[in-house]
């Protein structure tokens, strides 16, 4: 579906975009892939990477309206990426995530309804669900911006939907790069927040590839959430350093002993596929009658038990040690 068509990715400098550029490289034969990002220097290195004809680099911030709604002409689907994503530094700096995180949501929005874009995907993240953390209360409002965008759009033909999953392995400022770097340096210890901690697990290939499959999927309105994997701090940093002492240093500012994806009071808006779940939308969308049951794969969906909660703790897929190795193994791949 994305061969002959042009691809928005805000925030595309990152450790998704950069996936995502390779892989829809290798798979299709797209018009136009747009990297909007406010990074001169991540762009230049990008373009040493990923230089064929079809890819596009605009320098620009989703805080600015105008420029986002230049960049969207001509775009046929958007994925939106760009977010300040570490709990503390949100904890620090609130208007800064704000500004971004809401804002510049709203600013997508509102572009893509302005260019007549066909499909939207927002990243959201486990934190966003049951939020005790200003960055998860920013992407949670996302969500709901995302998720209303669908009755905003009116005769628009844009549609809107979210993906929500958990920590990627190996992504810019996760767990792992740090308890490497610490080795490397030759630390004699690892820091660890705490022994209980838990974690879904996915990597970045599965995160783009879940994307995909949903622009397939996507009726408008859903928040789809993938099936993977749990893990323990503990065994993490006994995956990657076998020979090291832990010490626990306490949580930092913000932040959970376990992530939930979709949360026991949504349980009635949850329906189960096969390899992931999908949250309905809280509201009912005027312009049109949805039946999430039954996605435009045609895969069918049952709704979960009253009361269900998919928890990082309590998640029926736990990664052991070796698990986690071999997995953190096929991440790099």
């Amino acid at each position: 579906m994305f061969n002959g068509k042009s691809i928005l990715i805000t925030g595309g400098t990152g450790s998704f975009g950069k996936k995502y550029v390779k892989t829809i490289l290798a798979r299709y034969k797209p018009q136009r892939i747009v990297i909007f990002s406010r990074d001169e220097l991540k762009q230049f290195e990008m373009q040493q990477q990923f230089n064929d004809p079809c890819m596009r680099y605009f320098i620009g911030d989703v805080r600015d309206a105008e420029r986002l709604t230049q960049a969207m002409k001509g775009i046929h689907y958007a994925i939106h990426a760009a977010a300040l994503k570490q709990v503390p530094a949100a904890e620090y700096n609130p208007m800064e995530c704000i500004k971004t995180n809401i804002y510049g949501a709203e600013n997508v929005i509102r572009a893509a309804l302005a260019a007549e874009v066909e499909k939207v995907i927002a990243l959201s993240t486990d934190k966003a669900a049951n939020p005790i953390n200003l960055y998860g209360a920013t992407k949670l409002a996302s969500d709901k911006l995302f998720v209303a965008a669908n009755n905003i759009a009116g005769g628009h033909q844009t549609v809107f939907s979210v993906v929500r999953y958990g920590n990627v392995v190996g992504s810019r400022g996760s767990v792992v790069p740090f308890f490497r770097k610490l080795v490397t340096e030759g630390a004699t210890e690892l820091p660890i927040t705490d022994e209980r901690m838990t974690r879904f697990w996915i990597t970045l290939q599965q995160g783009v590839d879940f994307v995909l499959n949903n622009f397939e999927r996507m009726h408008g309105g859903e928040i789809f959430v993938p099936k993977i994997p749990s893990i323990r701090v503990v065994d993490l940093a006994t995956a990657i350093a076998p020979h090291l002492p832990q010490r626990i240093v306490g949580i930092r500012p913000g932040e959970k002993l376990h992530e939930i994806m979709c949360p026991a009071d949504d349980s009635h808006l949850t329906l189960e596929f096969e390899d992931h779940f999908v949250l309905q939308p809280t509201i009912r969308f005027y312009s049109r009658a949805v039946e999430y049951a039954v996605n435009r794969r045609g895969e069918h969906g049952l709704p979960v038990s009253s009361g269900f909660e998919y928890h990082s703790g309590t998640n029926a897929h736990f990664l052991d040690v070796p698990g986690i190795h071999e997995f953190n193994l096929r991440a790099e791949a």
